[in-house]
């Protein structure tokens, strides 16, 4: 019998976030201001911005450019001339040594945004050039990733697991080699709130289920259930979430032997990334909240450039498997956000093993405390 003591499971049944935090417009503003701006959100994969480029991205709301210079080094300035507020980048283009505003050609250096040109302009003698060079946005690379993070506070990236959960994976290596994106209707915390527990697992994600034997109890973990779980991560001599269960490629050759035992390992990013990493492939998924009931799911496999050279591969095909629980998740999100509408709703009120939502509103609350 397990040591009730060490379990994560609550001891009582709390209420959850009110409904507006789903679904009012100003509630949703406060988040954007201060939960999204605040924290460090993934914008892709360095290896997809060559050096010479800058790309147009979207945190928390505003525009940021992010800028690859040509001896590879990383900038990001909100996507706002100093001028009148026009957007410098719309999409992805060519960096030279200036960014350069296509409405009254102000002119920036890329490398650090000193305003270079008014175009036709004749400033005054009150006009301080040196004010208005171009804001810079915190950017930094963890895992492969670019991440960047609006508000100018020092906040270090934070994974729940660790900023080690991924040295053992060669993650700077790994290639894109499927990407899906899809509009779910659900406000981005029901999305999390789906993520942070398995009550719904046997009866949403059969397949899942099968694969991973622990999830048919309802919980995520074997640390949550009161006797212990014999057997591997993954049954049936499965290793991987492909669609047979067989590694796609070769397996990563750094990992330990509990880390090829784990089956998967899943990093938390509050709140717009989370990362599994698998012995033969990862895939990264990434929210992007539109609306108070819209959010855009984006997700990556990426693989070994060897693993993807393999005649035949099929990058798509491996992706199945887990692109069919996140369709399952997708449809119960937005029957969720649905019911959320109703005149009778007021609070969820959670279940003992919801312990990780609970947490999750925890968060929430203390990120939107110090509203600006």
């Amino acid at each position: 019998m397990r040591d009730a003591s060490a379990s994560p499971l609550l001891d009582h049944c709390p209420a959850g976030l009110p409904q507006a935090a789903y679904l009012a417009a100003d509630w949703f503003a406060a988040e954007l201001r201060t939960v999204w701006a605040r924290n460090w959100v993934q914008a892709g994969r360095l290896s997809d911005l060559a050096p010479g480029r800058m790309r147009a991205v979207t945190v928390a709301g505003a525009g940021v450019i992010l800028c690859r210079l040509a001896d590879g080094g990383l900038r990001a300035w909100h996507n706002s001339c100093r001028h009148r507020g026009a957007e410098l980048c719309a999409g992805d283009g060519a960096l030279g040594a200036v960014i350069r505003c296509p409405y009254h050609a102000w002119a920036y250096a890329a490398a650090d945004g000193r305003l270079v040109s008014v175009g036709l302009a004749t400033p005054g003698a009150d006009f301080d050039r040196a004010a208005h060079g171009l804001v810079p946005v915190a950017v930094q690379v963890w895992a492969g990733f670019v991440w960047l993070k609006l508000s100018p506070a020092p906040r270090p990236l934070a994974p729940d697991s660790g900023p080690d959960a991924l040295d053992h994976w060669p993650m700077d290596m790994l290639v894109t080699g499927h990407r899906s994106e899809r509009v779910i209707d659900c406000n981005w915390k029901v999305f999390w709130e789906n993520y942070n527990e398995c009550l719904h697992c046997p009866g949403i994600h059969p397949e899942l289920c099968d694969r991973v034997p622990v999830y048919r109890r309802g919980v995520m973990s074997a640390a949550e259930t009161p006797d212990p779980v014999e057997g591997p991560a993954l049954a049936g001599g499965a290793v991987s979430w492909t669609p047979g269960g067989a590694p796609c490629g070769p397996v990563f050759a750094g990992l330990t032997a509990d880390e090829r035992a784990e089956g998967h390992r899943f990093v938390t990013l509050y709140p717009a990334c989370y990362i599994v990493a698998h012995v033969d492939h990862v895939r990264a998924v990434t929210l992007t909240p539109l609306g108070p009931e819209r959010t855009r799911l984006t997700a990556e496999w990426l693989f070994a450039p060897d693993t993807l050279a393999q005649p035949g591969f099929d990058a798509a095909n491996i992706a199945g498997f887990a692109q069919t629980v996140m369709d399952q998740d997708a449809a119960v999100t937005e029957m969720n956000q649905r019911g959320l509408r109703s005149l009778s709703f007021a609070a969820a009120r959670l279940m003992p093993q919801e312990f990780d939502i609970a947490r999750f509103h925890h968060w929430v609350r203390a990120e939107m405390e110090a509203i600006p």
